[in-house]
């Protein structure tokens, strides 16, 4: 079996995500995605990875990937370089399992979570982050929206943490300190919007109490003193996690902030491989690893930091705020691994768009989800999708 052509689907309506196709000539077609500037995402595919993938056995995952790793040692492995890659790895292993006729979960070793993955629901709208950070986004297009959780909890957390609840979904994640770390440059917190910032978190305790894990969300947006200030003013409200709310660049910096909170530290789908990762932990820096597959170098990489943070007595968190086939990816990872605690996901996308894009519905059941069950990822491009206006299809290589 030979990889025959290699072709990106873009959807202007959703202008991060790049699909990939990895077609072979034995018919079957594997899919890959990552996020995040799509063109120079195409490019980077079609000049360096696709000229290492055509004609070549689909099966010798783990020696691509290391070629196509040290390829990319003059750019400083992470980045678009990692993205791509990631897109390939995942695009791969849904080749093999397709080929073998199991799911991907299997192929790892099986499932440790019969009974599904937890999953926590950040709590964004559909619009939310389909454009280009620090660039605002001109003539969005208007989506059909069921979940629009980014306005709930502005106006009414406790009232959106019912509705959470009554899904049977029993973690959110939230981030109200946001606008003070843009208007202060993340530098300092007054005690007026420290204390604007934990409006939402009074109304979910007052609404439900503790039955709702609640996570902050920091986007890396602050400095080392204010993200003190603010881990001290939550712990009362016993949040389940504080995510990023300082860059991981610096993990000594980190270990600061971890030492000074009896809230758990999450950290980071901002880093892209393992080498990485191992950094933050000799560093103790967190308490909790999350990483996003079609970011870290795709479900090799992914298997590989799970495995570290196991090693650490560390729990995994999956990150998927970005497309559907990264949510199966990590689905199948999240089921394998033993020391898997939540999957992230958007109900408003996984409920919403992945849907109409994808043959696969997701399902929370009980506050769970359960990873495809089909061959390889369990899921493809529906025939529909392509028949979008928005979809535009490139094929970057393919055999003579």
């Amino acid at each position: 079996m030979k990889i025959t052509q290699i072709r990106t689907i873009h959807f202007t309506n959703f202008p991060n995500i790049t699909f990939l196709e990895l077609h072979t000539d034995s018919g079957l077609v594997g899919l890959g995605e990552t996020y995040y500037t799509p063109r120079s995402v195409t490019t980077y595919i079609e000049e360096v990875l696709a000229p290492q993938l055509m004609n070549t056995d689909p099966l010798q995952i783990e020696g691509f990937w290391r070629r196509a790793y040290d390829g990319s040692h003059v750019y400083g492995n992470k980045g678009l370089e990692m993205r791509c890659l990631s897109a390939v790895d995942i695009a791969l292993w849904d080749i093999l399992g397709q080929h073998t006729n199991q799911p991907v979960w299997q192929l790892l070793g099986g499932s440790s979570h019969p009974d599904g993955v937890l999953v926590y629901n950040t709590c964004a709208s559909a619009g939310y982050a389909q454009g280009t950070p620090g660039v605002g986004r001109k003539n969005a297009p208007a989506l059909t929206q069921q979940y629009r959780d980014f306005e709930a909890w502005h106006d009414d957390a406790g009232k959106l943490a019912k509705s959470l609840l009554d899904m049977g979904i029993k973690g959110m994640k939230i981030w109200p300190f946001d606008p003070f770390a843009l208007a202060n440059r993340g530098q300092t917190i007054s005690w007026k919007e420290l204390d604007e910032g934990l409006r939402p978190w009074k109304q979910i305790r007052d609404a439900v109490g503790l039955e709702m894990d609640v996570i902050l969300e920091g986007h890396g947006y602050w400095a080392l003193q204010p993200a003190r200030r603010i881990a001290e003013a939550l712990e009362p409200y016993k949040p389940a996690l504080l995510e990023d709310l300082m860059k991981p660049d610096n993990p000594r910096t980190l270990a600061k902030l971890r030492e000074s909170t009896r809230t758990p530290i999450c950290a980071s789908e901002l880093l892209m491989n393992r080498y990485a990762i191992e950094e933050l932990m000799q560093a103790n820096a967190c308490d909790v690893v999350m990483t996003d597959v079609a970011w870290s170098g795709g479900i090799t990489e992914g298997r590989k930091i799970a495995n570290m943070a196991e090693t650490a007595n560390m729990g995994m968190i999956f990150h998927d705020c970005t497309g559907p086939v990264t949510l199966a990816a990590a689905l199948h990872l999240a089921v394998h691994c033993t020391n898997t605690w939540m999957q992230e996901i958007v109900r408003a996308y996984t409920l919403g768009y992945y849907r109409d894009l994808v043959d696969h519905d997701f399902v929370v059941e009980n506050s769970r989800m359960h990873a495809p069950t089909r061959p390889g990822l369990g899921l493809a491009l529906r025939e529909t999708a392509f028949t979008r206006e928005d979809c535009v299809v490139q094929v970057l290589a393919e055999a003579s």
